[in-house]
């Protein structure tokens, strides 16, 4: 059984590149969901990883079984629904950074509620990973997470949350009433500042991992380029960005959340697996998609000398 397990919903990607010579805009296909990118990025750092999920029954979803089988995330946990499809987004780029436009009304992984988890697969893990898309995409979807995580709980299982808050999805009250009821009972809250602050109004990260301490043990406020805070209620520790060429942030952040929970696994304090998993993070923002440029152990070791 795979030592993590991340739960949510994974996505045919189609992201727009430069215009070509005759300027023609072309994309590149490729894969996204942010718990499947972090699964994929945690088995690129050695860990065992596996998916919780459902795809349709029709070529993306069979794209996706086969990119986990490369990767080595183990799908057995992934169902197949004969009558949904599986999602898919389009990512373009300008000035402001990087913007998504989702097509997943409807998808199977919507329609994945409580009553079709794989309960012995999450109390046989050591981390449950979900985050706020998870249980944003329907309300089987966010039912569906609640029930992952008491059964983690009532496992012993360690629970991380990622706020990836996407604000098209839900109403902002609903958001935030979900997101911290989700992460009042893990063990691991990894917020952006962007969406802590949407979420809570304040726009400080010391003032921001008050606010996440309050409800979890540990937390790492993600800030782009600015690097990460790690807070626990007795010590914190900014890490630093690293200087890149970046082209795409696409998946940074789930990049950030595979890499440090396969550092966790490996033994790593919470300080040392945010080093870590911050090199990895600026990596993958290197290259296009959310899954092409997550980089593996040797690079991330090599920017960390």
């Amino acid at each position: 059984m795979p030592q993590l397990l991340c739960l949510g919903e994974p996505m045919l990607e189609l992201n727009r590149q430069p215009p070509d010579a005759a300027g023609r805009a072309l994309y590149l296909e490729g894969f996204g969901g942010d718990t499947s990118n972090a699964a994929i990025a945690a088995a690129r750092q050695g860990a065992s990883a596996g998916y919780i999920s459902a795809v349709g029954e029709d070529a993306a979803g069979r794209a996706l079984r086969a990119l986990w089988t490369a990767e080595g995330v183990d799908h057995a946990t992934v169902l197949a629904d004969p009558a949904a499809p599986t999602g898919l987004y389009l990512v373009t780029h300008d000035e402001a950074g990087h913007h998504f436009a989702f097509f997943r009304s409807g998808s199977a992984a919507s329609l994945l509620g409580p009553d079709r988890l794989p309960e012995a697969a999450i109390a046989a893990a050591r981390i449950l990973h979900l985050s706020g898309i998870s249980q944003a995409i329907s309300t089987a979807a966010c039912d569906a997470g609640f029930r992952a995580i008491a059964v983690a709980r009532a496992a012993g299982v360690r629970v991380s949350y990622d706020t990836n808050l996407r604000q098209r999805l839900w109403p902002a009250a609903r958001a935030a009433a979900v997101i911290h009821a989700a992460i009042a009972q893990a063990d691991i809250a990894l917020p952006s500042l962007e969406d802590a602050t949407a979420l809570t109004g304040l726009a400080r990260p010391d003032a921001v991992a008050d606010f996440y301490l309050r409800l979890c043990p540990l937390v790492l406020v993600k800030c782009g380029r600015e690097g990460v805070l790690v807070a626990t209620p007795g010590r914190r520790e900014t890490i630093p960005g690293h200087s890149v060429d970046a082209v795409d942030a696409t998946g940074a952040g789930d990049t950030f959340a595979g890499a440090f929970l396969a550092r966790t696994l490996a033994g790593d304090d919470p300080f040392l697996a945010a080093r870590y998993a911050n090199a990895a993070a600026a990596l993958a923002t290197t290259g296009y998609g959310a899954v092409a440029p997550i980089p593996r152990e040797a690079a991330v070791r090599a920017l960390l000398v």
